[in-house]
């Protein structure tokens, strides 16, 4: 079964959610089709009401990974009170459709997933105050594109194989990272990238190399960064290769926080 240009996502109810009630809230499971509901708790607030849109398409190596990344991210919009809304179709990238959105997620795109039009629109909604958030292989795309290797801050090289290595957060006051401990340790695929991004990006994480077998950056490895962009911003992480990733509960904070700072709601 095809799924539908723009999956609907998570939309606010109003300022708050009346205290002894619950407001149900649909949650996809997986790919299209079937769907249950969420009940938020009663009392729990519904913040912020902004819309997010995931990009998934991929004209490269796709990862198997990106179906729990659309499940749960949706699952962080009802939460924390945000739209979540899902598309594969490149025609969604343009300037009517965007401006209904504060940030786009790219979740693993690789190649060339837009044509030049959609990447006129992309541009021109960033530079204009839109919010990018790049997760993953989003590095492993549009190599002859400058402006997306700025927007991304570095084109991915290569990678050892999957396996645990140790996080050093650096940066303890970003809203992605301000909740992670100082190591975190946890297994990704640990992504070298073409060009080291600091100095150009604000570094808010690096992998440590002696964690693991086959980094090739050295002493100096970013995996999470940011930077503003025209008049918006681009917050981009390597990690969440993994399905696992996905219901890893300090990974999908970090997650949030870049995407609630791209959107700035942070």
């Amino acid at each position: 079964m095809r799924c539908p240009a723009v999956t609907a996502g998570y939309r606010a109810v109003g300022r708050k959610v009346v205290a002894g009630a619950a407001v149900l809230l649909v949650v996809a499971l997986g790919g299209c089709g079937d769907q249950a509901a969420r009940p938020v708790p009663a009392g729990e607030q519904v913040r912020d009401g902004f819309a997010v849109l995931v990009f998934t398409r991929t004209t490269g190596f796709r990862h198997a990974s990106i179906g729990d990344g659309v499940v749960a991210i949706r699952r962080l919009g009802a939460r924390h009170g945000f739209a979540v809304d899902a598309t594969e179709d490149p025609e969604q990238i343009q300037d009517a459709v965007l401006r209904r959105y504060r940030a786009v997620v790219f979740l693993s795109t690789t190649g060339e997933p837009l044509g030049p039009a959609q990447q006129a629109a992309l541009k021109r909604w960033v530079e204009g105050g839109g919010g990018w958030v790049g997760v993953h292989a989003a590095a492993d795309a549009f190599y002859n594109w400058p402006w997306y290797g700025e927007l991304v801050g570095a084109w991915f090289r290569r990678h050892p194989p999957v396996q645990r290595a140790t996080v050093r957060v650096t940066d303890r006051d970003h809203p992605s990272t301000e909740s992670l401990p100082a190591e975190w340790t946890r297994t990704d695929e640990w992504y070298d990238f073409r060009t080291n991004p600091r100095g150009r990006m604000d570094v808010h994480a690096t992998v440590d190399e002696s964690t693991y077998q086959g980094g090739g950056m050295g002493n100096d490895h970013p995996v999470s960064w940011s930077h503003e962009q025209g008049r918006g911003r681009a917050w981009y992480t390597a990690l969440g290769h993994t399905a696992a990733s996905w219901s890893e509960q300090r990974f999908l904070a970090h997650i949030l926080g870049g995407i609630r700072w791209a959107a700035g709601a942070d």
